[in-house]
């Protein structure tokens, strides 16, 4: 097909959105597939995941384009630029940016879960951005399939006209031809004003070692081509544009792009700081007015330093965080520096997958090892003299005597489980320091429990835990209320009475000497042993709560003394000990990597 005949009003823009493991990234193969963009021998499963850790995972990171061209029933030549968004909570704000290059959405739900937590957020967020919303309903061929039940809950939880619903299997491929004419038929095209003028909107960039930052963007207004001189509106930086295109998987360059469509352009940027996701892109002869809204600024829940192992690796370092950013605009960083590890970066979070995905990507793509942080929360601290200040280190928390009050962020959980699972429930939300609400009845056996939850219990294993106990039916979705007084201390491990400060945590007094107790025992494990006794200690302020000691290598002295008198036995065994001693007091304990890493994970 000659994408250039497309007249701009033939151009759908859409996205899928889903709870994670609904079957988004199946269903966007099929429609690629259908499209035909793609040979057969090159098509493989999550074709549109790139990275390795989406794959291995099995989940989306990212959100991605592809630009599918149909045929519809008439002969009409159409565009559909698809979105391929991620579907777990720490990855909505990459939701909100696909959504808003988007005139409709399809919203899937699984045939035999139906509508869960994330499901409902995802709804929510796309109406902020008035798109039109098509049900689907994925995974029909499963024998637990319950359809009509699915039907009622896309009418009374998510409000949407069920006989609208498209039965789909991705997997097998059954009524994903439907989807095609739906799509054309329900959503619209573009809105197109023409003031003269060009305006694009970035919703997401990459970096590439060849070509330097390529902008993906979304045109609102005139068209672009090669040879054009555009200008970014926040800070005024002008380049001249090398290639413009669309995403076909690979990347497929064009002569122009229009109003309405979503694609990438190339204009030699070397300075990465230049490219903000959000921005509005103009040109320096057709400049707009005003710059688009952008998006909101993400807030980051969950703070840890990262420290190169080598510290030779710093530079490096600061490289790799500037041009994932690019890719990933959640991500927030800072200087900081620790008397055990040297030079790093205080980072910031959408939350503990987030966290590790970002640790994954430096170690894979930038080969960078790493040391983390324990994550912590940001707290809220009043001092004695009325100042309020925001902390998120534990290396900057003062001393006890003088705060008057710490307060910690809570967020509005909202859990979504098949009754059975409502006395698990509580019971892990209770353990974890949690308030319920309310419940209520979604349907005849599915309920919307309501909790409030310190974030700081949340950012651990409370996921994990609530899987388990709901045998993975559980959904969870939340937001963040506010603030709330808490009773903290800060936690401190010394080893061979020094002081560590990268695994120094804050942590509430009532946990915190069961978590003491087990790093103790995970630090035991993994420091190796030394000619001298090492004790490994976890402290509130000067009070000792957990004590693990590592012992000694010993060394025979008295082997050479067969019978004798014992007071010669003696006497080398106390010489052996001075020595042990004076080696104590000068003998540094070298901390393995592993050692760190292993405060950090749970059980």
């Amino acid at each position: 097909m000659n994408l250039k005949n497309i007249k701009q009003e033939n151009i759908r823009n859409f996205s899928i959105i889903a709870h994670i493991d609904h079957g988004k990234s199946t269903l966007s193969d099929r429609l690629i597939q259908l499209a035909g963009i793609i040979d057969e021998r090159d098509m493989k499963d999550q074709i549109l995941d790139s990275m390795d850790i989406e794959r291995e995972r099995g989940i989306t990171i990212k959100s991605q384009t592809v630009s599918l061209p149909y045929t519809s029933e008439d002969g009409t030549q159409y565009l559909l630029n698809l979105i391929d968004t991620p579907g777990h909570v720490d990855f909505s704000y990459e939701v909100s940016r696909a959504l808003a290059s988007c005139e409709g959405a399809l919203i899937l739900a699984d045939a035999s879960q139906g509508v869960e937590a994330q499901t409902l957020a995802n709804l929510y967020l796309a109406m902020e951005h008035d798109l039109e919303i098509i049900p689907v309903i994925n995974k029909i061929d499963l024998p637990s399939a319950e359809i009509d039940w699915v039907k009622d809950q896309i009418e009374e939880d998510l409000g949407l006209d069920p006989e609208m619903a498209l039965l789909v299997s991705a997997k097998v491929g059954t009524g994903v031809d439907k989807v095609f004419q739906s799509i054309v038929d329900h959503i619209p095209g573009p809105v197109i004003e023409n003031t003269g003028s060009f305006k694009a909107l970035i919703f997401d960039s990459h970096y590439d070692p060849f070509r330097g930052t390529i902008v993906h963007f979304r045109i609102f207004e005139g068209s672009i081509g090669k040879g054009d001189k555009i200008q970014f509106m926040s800070n005024n930086a002008q380049y001249k544009v090398e290639e413009v295109g669309l995403f076909q998987i690979k990347r497929n360059p064009q002569d122009r792009l229009v109003a309405g469509q979503v694609g990438y352009f190339i204009a030699g940027i070397k300075t990465i700081s230049d490219v903000k996701i959000g921005d509005t892109v103009t040109m320096s002869d057709k400049r707009c007015d005003k710059a688009l809204g952008g998006f909101r600024e993400p807030t980051p829940v969950v703070f840890s330093s990262m420290y190169p192992v080598a510290s030779d690796d710093y530079e490096e370092l600061t490289e790799a965080l500037e041009k994932l950013k690019l890719n990933d605009a959640s991500l927030i960083f800072e200087k900081d520096n620790s008397a055990a590890l040297g030079f790093g970066y205080r980072c910031g979070f959408l939350g503990l997958l987030h966290l590790e995905v970002v640790q994954e990507r430096l170690e894979r793509e930038y080969n960078i090892s790493l040391i983390l942080t324990s994550p912590s929360v940001q707290y809220e601290v009043t001092y004695s003299n009325g100042d309020v200040v925001i902390i998120d280190n534990p290396t900057e928390y003062p001393d006890p005597m003088e705060i008057q009050m710490v307060r910690e962020p809570v967020i509005d959980a909202t859990i979504i489980v098949p009754d059975k699972y409502m006395g698990n429930v509580m019971q892990v939300c209770h353990e974890f320091r949690g308030v319920s609400k309310n419940y209520q009845y979604l349907t005849s056996n599915r309920m919307e429990m309501k909790f409030t939850l310190p974030l700081a219990e949340v950012v651990y294993e409370f996921y994990d835990r609530l899987k388990s106990v709901t045998q993975g039916y559980g959904s969870f979705d939340y937001e963040i209320a506010g603030y709330e007084a808490t009773d903290l201390v800060k936690l401190d491990f010394l080893i061979n009475a020094e002081r560590v400060d990268a695994l120094s945590m804050l942590i509430h007094r009532d946990k915190a000497e069961t978590k003491a107790r087990a790093a103790c025992k995970k630090l035991r494990e993994e420091i190796p042993r030394q000619q001298f006794k090492i004790p490994i200690q976890g402290a509130i302020g000067g009070k000792i709560i957990a004590r693990e000691t590592i012992s000694a290598f010993r060394k025979d002295v008295t082997a050479k003394c067969y019978g004798g008198d014992i007071s010669r036995k003696r006497k080398l065994l106390e010489k052996q000990k001075k020595g042990k001693k004076r080696m104590k007091m000068v003998g540094s304990v070298e901390i393995p990597q592993s050692a760190f890493l292993s405060v950090l994970k749970t059980d």
